[in-house]
C-alpha cells in the first residue's frame, strides 16, 4: 500500500465536544435525527460529559443541534467529500482518554486524570504510540497544540511538539511531517461555551493552508471531535469492551468525522463502523507500521472513504 498510495502526509484535526446528531443530525442522507432544539453559536450550556454522566446519557444528555445554516463550512465539506455517520469515540467518557486513543490506540483511564487519583491513573503513562512507531520507521510526526503527548512517557517534552499556530505556517510553506495531530488554540476548539462558527473558521484556515502549500494532492485530512460533550445522539454504541468496574469502556458516543483528500470519495456517506483508532490503523496501513494494540489491529482502516483509482480531485470550493 505504501508504495502505490499517493498520500505522503496525514493530518488529524481534533476539535472538541460535539456528538454526531448535535452537528450532522440534519445532514441529508446521514443517519441522524433532525428534530432537536436549534443550538446557538455560543452554547448556553456546557454539559457534563464524564463517564458517570455518559452512563446516564439517556436521562441527562443535552438535546440541541446545528445545521447547514449554522455550520455551513462543515456541511460543505460533507457535501464535497466524505462524511462518516458510523464513527464512534473509543472511550465512553471525556477528552483525555479519547485523545490518548488517537495517539496510542489505548487509554489507562476512563475519565480525565486528577491529582487525587491513585498513581496508576495519573500521567505520564508508559504507552507505545503511533509517533514512536513513526520515528522508529524513519518517518516524522508533529503535535500542534495537543496536551496529551506530554502524558505519554516516551513523548514527554518531545521536540516534535509545537504550538497550534505553527501548523498553518508549516502547511502553507509545504513543509509538513508525515503525520500531524492538530488542535485549536484557546477558544477556537468548539468546546462549549466557545463559538462554534469561530472554531469552524479556524478549521477551514488549516485546510486552506494545506492547499496553499501545494500539499492537497498528497495529503489525507481527517476532521473529528474528541468526545460526545454531553450532547444527545440517537445511536446507542456497541458495548465491545468493559472497564474494570464492569461498565462500558468502548465504544463511546458517535461523533462526526470528515475525510478530505484529492482521493476521498465525493459526496459519500460512510456507513462502515469506524472509531478514533481507525485513524491510527489508517496510518499503520499506509506506512507499513507494526500494530500498536489488538483494538487497532481489529479496527477498520478508513479504506472505504478513499478511491485511489480516481483522478486526483480538486480542493474544497
Amino acid at each position: 500500500m505504501a508504495n502505490a498510495n499517493p498520500i505522503k502526509h496525514v493530518v488529524i484535526i481534533v476539535k472538541e465536544n460535539h456528538a454526531f446528531d448535535n452537528y450532522f443530525g440534519t445532514f441529508p442522507g446521514a443517519n441522524g435525527v433532525s428534530n432537536l432544539t436549534p443550538a446557538t453559536d455560543i452554547p448556553d450550556v456546557s454539559p457534563a460529559h464524564d463517564h458517570q454522566t455518559w452512563l446516564r446519557r439517556a436521562q441527562v444528555a443535552a438535546s440541541e443541534q446545528y445545521n447547514a445554516q449554522t455550520i455551513p463550512s462543515y456541511f460543505s465539506y460533507a457535501q464535497q467529500f466524505t462524511l462518516c455517520d458510523n464513527y464512534f469515540t473509543d472511550v465512553a467518557g471525556p477528552s483525555t482518554p479519547n485523545h490518548l486513543m488517537l495517539v496510542a490506540g489505548d487509554s489507562p483511564v476512563i475519565n480525565n486524570p486528577h491529582k487525587s487519583d491513585p498513581p496508576p491513573l495519573q500521567p505520564p503513562f508508559n504507552l507505545p504510540s503511533l509517533p514512536e512507531n513513526l520515528a522508529n520507521a524513519g518517518l516524522t510526526w508533529g503535535n500542534y497544540g495537543g496536551y496529551v503527548f506530554d502524558m505519554i512517557t516516551n513523548l514527554e517534552g518531545s521536540s516534535s511538539t509545537y504550538t497550534s499556530d505553527k501548523f498553518a505556517t508549516d502547511a502553507a510553506a509545504g513543509n509538513l511531517p508525515t503525520v500531524s495531530w492538530v488542535y485549536a488554540p484557546g477558544t477556537l476548539s468548539e468546546h462549549p461555551k466557545d463559538s462554534v462558527s469561530q472554531g469552524m473558521a479556524w478549521t477551514v484556515s488549516q485546510v486552506n493552508a494545506i492547499v496553499k502549500g501545494g500539499l492537497w494532492d498528497s495529503t489525507a485530512i481527517f476532521i473529528t471531535w474528541d468526545d460526545w460533550g454531553g450532547w444527545y445522539d440517537h445511536v446507542d454504541p456497541q458495548n465491545v469492551e468493559q472497564w474494570s468496574d464492569g461498565t462500558q469502556f468502548r465504544y463511546g458516543t458517535r461523533v462526526g468525522c470528515l475525510v478530505l483528500s484529492a482521493y476521498a470519495k465525493r459526496g459519500y456517506i460512510s456507513k462502515v463502523l469506524h472509531s478514533h483508532v481507525s485513524l491510527v490503523k489508517f496510518c499503520e496501513n499506509l506506512y507499513s507500521l507494526p500494530p500498536l494494540t489488538t483494538r487497532v489491529t481489529d479496527a477498520d482502516g478508513m479504506d472505504d472513504c478513499f478511491d485511489f483509482t480516481q483522478p486526483a480531485g480538486g480542493p474544497p470550493a
